[in-house]
């Protein structure tokens, strides 16, 4: 099983040494991959209509592709995840571009996690539909996938019009691993037929085996195995319960876990040090 960091960017500050910083920490102590979540603006709680969901506008994100771009250029071999980018809200044809000039820029580092997103707020103030994201999103990844594996693509969909165009350069990858977030069945039945893996937002594995077998039914359904097909568990770091956290990670590796990331996020952690010094001690837990 990979383990992974997941970036605490709601607390880490955005001071570019720092970032810089984590990220060849995270490189040099063995970790496989670094995971960002996506948000591009964040609502005003006490708006008209009020707001439902974790983050709002006092909660700090940078944009995936940048990060990630500037942390490619201080390491080598660290592989980069969104979970997730809010694909939907995103014109396809610029996340194509922009995910195939990173994962140039970092040798074949990429690994990009979709998903469809929550907040209506952003979607209206990015123009874009929130109440069709489910039946676009897998066009989405039928054209994310022909632009970064044919030098000219012609495509005529219910929302995807491209007349004989094409990204140059293509990216290293051709196709850029694409998995999904999100629990619904019609989401897992989606992640069976179009996805590399599957990023779930479970903390126990016990809690996702429901979700797990009817994957693995889909996953049938459509022909496929999971031998060819990856699952990214998540913990929640808890600087005073080392046993639970080794436990758990047990039993998602038990599960057919593939990957884990490690979230410091919600500690308590006031300085970009002290997330280090987590990591630091979560790769002598782990052994890496």
């Amino acid at each position: 099983m990979r383990i992974g960091m997941v970036y605490p960017q709601t607390e880490y500050g955005n001071d570019p040494a720092a970032i810089r910083d984590y990220a060849q920490t995270a490189e040099g102590l063995g970790f496989t991959h670094i995971l960002v979540y996506d948000h591009v603006l964040g609502a005003n709680p006490q708006r008209p209509g009020g707001l439902n969901g974790p983050y709002t506008h006092q909660s700090a994100f940078l944009e995936p592709f940048s990060l990630f771009s500037y942390m490619a250029g201080f390491t080598q071999h660290i592989e980069f995840t969104t979970s997730i980018l809010i694909l939907p809200q995103r014109q396809t044809a610029l996340v194509a571009k922009q995910a195939a000039t990173l994962d140039i820029l970092s040798a074949g580092r990429l690994r990009l996690g979709v998903g469809l997103g929550w907040n209506e707020i952003e979607y209206e103030a990015l123009n874009e539909n929130f109440h069709d994201r489910g039946k676009r999103i897998e066009e989405q990844v039928q054209v994310l996938r022909a632009l970064w594996t044919e030098p000219l693509v012609i495509f005529n969909g219910k929302y995807h019009k491209i007349s004989d165009a094409g990204l140059n350069p293509l990216p290293v990858q051709r196709p850029i691993p694409i998995w999904f977030g999100g629990h619904a069945e019609p989401v897992l039945r989606r992640t069976a037929r179009l996805g590399d893996g599957w990023l779930p937002n479970y903390r126990q594995a016990a809690q996702a085996k429901p979700a797990l077998e009817k994957l693995a039914h889909f996953l049938d359904e459509a022909g496929r195995s999971w031998s060819d097909f990856g699952i990214e568990a998540r913990l929640q770091y808890d600087p005073a319960d080392t046993n639970s956290r080794q436990s758990l990670a047990d039993e998602w590796r038990h599960a057919g876990a593939t990957h884990l990331s490690i979230n410091t996020m919600g500690c308590g952690f006031s300085t970009p040090a002290e997330h280090l010094r987590a990591m630091a001690g979560l790769a002598h837990e782990f052994d890496l």
